[in-house]
């Protein structure tokens, strides 16, 4: 029971992403076989859908967007900052920070991560890891999204007897690009949002949100 009260939050999240997937993959079965029927083409099994590009398309065309948020998100909040704002830090603190307020390398504490003791590469690659790793798996879902898009997109080529194209060609057409700009534009809206409420609205005892008689002014606090 410890384990799960000190992993609470990502347990949470972790059994509705679950969820939402076996929901999201029954519907999606429904779907993907009115549409077969329509065009008078057999019905599929649920696990054939599984390893369809129906399915694998409409699922990563949302991680795309959403890796890329935090990629841009983590980075921006670098260098800019957004007076009152929790998710900002204070102004006049923009850039890098010295090695003392990171903690890196003699000012880091005994039980801190040892990489971060450490200098040279380890210590580099230590201090932009949620980076490398967010990006890494951006890279991945945009490429199995735009593959799976691409399968797609020839097989109703292929329905309407029109000619297939190759993924680099397809990386061209507006069918790739409006399904991603569609999901970019509403994580940007998220993101941009959530930055400027936190300077105005609170949530009692969230962390993300300052304390509830915090002055709007009040930067980077946590109620």
């Amino acid at each position: 029971m410890r384990f799960v009260r000190d992993n609470g939050l990502s347990l949470f999240f972790g059994l509705l992403f679950l969820l939402t997937v076996i929901a999201h993959s029954i519907v999606g079965h429904a779907v993907f076989n009115d549409e077969q029927l329509q065009h008078g083409e057999q019905a599929g099994s649920y696990g054939r859908y599984l390893l369809s590009s129906h399915f694998g398309e409409a699922l990563l065309e949302n991680w795309q967007s959403e890796w890329l948020q935090f990629i841009l998100f983590a980075l921006a909040a670098v260098w800019l900052v957004q007076r009152g704002s929790n998710e900002s830090k204070e102004v006049g603190e923009e850039g890098l920070e010295s090695d003392q307020k990171q903690r890196l390398g003699g000012y880091a504490p005994e039980n801190g991560p040892r990489w971060a003791k450490l200098r040279g590469w380890r210590s580099a690659v230590y201090s932009n890891s949620f980076l490398l790793l967010m990006t890494t798996i951006f890279l991945g879902s945009w490429l199995g999204q735009s593959t799976t898009a691409w399968t797609e997109f020839n097989e109703e080529q292929g329905q309407h007897d029109e000619p297939t194209i190759s993924w680099g060609e397809y990386l061209g057409e507006p069918d790739f690009w409006e399904k991603s700009l569609q999901n970019w534009q509403s994580e940007f809206l998220a993101v941009g949002a959530m930055a400027i409420f936190t300077v105005y609205l609170r949530q009692r005892g969230s962390p993300e949100s300052k304390p509830v008689g915090a002055p709007h002014e009040e930067t980077a606090s946590s109620g």
